[in-house]
This record gives C-alpha cells, structure tokens and sequence, in this order.
C-alpha cells in the first residue's frame, strides 16, 4: 500500500514552524524549568502560583512542541519556484482576481499550517484555493462562500 504524501508547505512556512519549535525548546521552555524548579524549592506547592502556573504552562510548551514536531515530520516541502507550469495557478502561486464589480484582490496559495487570510495567504484547501486550482489568466472560477456564491475573473498569475 502506497503512502499518501503529506500536505504541502513551502520551504518559509516549514522554516517559521522549525523557527517556533527552536524558540519553545531552546528559550521559553528552560525559563519555565527554571522557574518552576525555584519555586517547588519554596516549600508548598498546593498553594504556590509560581508553580502551578508554570506546570501548567510546561505542559503547553510540551503540546505544542509535539504538534509541531508531527507537523514538521509529516508536511512536504514544495518549492513554488520549481513548479513547471508557471501559467496555471498551483501551489504557492500569487493570483490576481477581479470580482464582478472590479474589486481586485490578491491571494497566495500556501499550506494550511501557513495560512493567513489578513495577509492574503490562503489555505491550499480553502473554498477559494479549491476553486483555483489549475486556472489560468483569463478563466472565471466560482467560488462557493457561506455567504452565496460569487465568481471571480483571474487576471495574473506569479510565482515568488
């Protein structure tokens, strides 16, 4: 049986994830060591906030550092700049839309741990990146919104 590859990222979201990981195990974790190991030194721990606070707060940094690490080893790596058909929007391409009022908005295909709607990155299993998928300058695609549906015009495609 054939494994199924994982979900995509480009190489600057695989290096701001490996960048969080580096920053909770090497800095915030041994301060939050540091602090617990000095307060369970003071005697009873029933009622001391600096170490039920800081046991609390290490089992955070020990969740989110194994999410990260699961994240880290099952996403691939794809470079958009190595994509082969550079005049078809895939992943981590940059689109130029125009909706039916003219409105233009550009959006970037990247991975779903990536994503950032206020910066215009757009999961690569949104709605929006669904629809776009394999367009070319000039196609119409219908994007199916909770709000209704609405149709947008692709007018350029990059890759950066």
């Amino acid at each position: 049986m054939a494994t199924k590859p994982g979900p995509p990222i480009t190489p600057a979201g695989m290096a701001a994830l490996k960048a969080r990981y580096d920053h909770l195990l090497g800095k915030e974790r041994p301060e939050i060591v540091e602090i617990v190991s000095w307060a369970a030194g003071n005697g009873d721990r029933s009622e001391n906030g600096d170490y039920l606070y800081g046991r609390k707060r290490m089992r955070e940094i020990d969740r989110e550092l194994g999410y990260l690490a699961r994240r880290m080893k099952a996403c691939r790596v794809v470079d958009p700049a190595n994509q082969p058909d550079k005049t078809r929007a895939y992943f981590g391409a940059t689109v130029e839309l125009a909706d039916e009022d003219d409105v233009r908005q550009s959006v970037t295909l990247v991975g779903d741990d990536e994503q950032d709607a206020s910066d215009g990155r757009i999961g690569w299993n949104s709605p929006m990146a669904r629809a776009l998928k394999g367009a070319e300058v000039g196609d119409l695609r219908t994007v199916r919104l909770p709000s209704g549906a609405k149709e947008w015009e692709v007018m350029a495609i990059r890759y950066e």
